[in-house]
């Protein structure tokens, strides 16, 4: 299915946004996933389904100044 990720149409094979996760290679913490502008929680990911043409965005938190 399509789906676009930060503005990018991706090609995904993930059902979920756990399964998006492991495809992505996001790391276990400092990551937050929002569908359609909607904060997803972590403890959702697992049960969240994905659809076709889903705007999503990843955020990855880093250190810095």
């Amino acid at each position: 299915m399509k789906i676009k990720i930060n503005n990018k149409e991706v090609e995904t094979q993930a059902l979920t946004v756990a399964d998006l996760a492991k495809e992505q290679n996001l790391p276990e913490k400092g990551v937050a996933v929002a569908i359609s502008n909607e904060m997803v929680p972590r403890t959702e990911w697992e049960n969240r389904k994905l659809k076709e043409g889903d705007d999503i965005v990843i955020l990855k938190a880093f250190c810095g100044g």
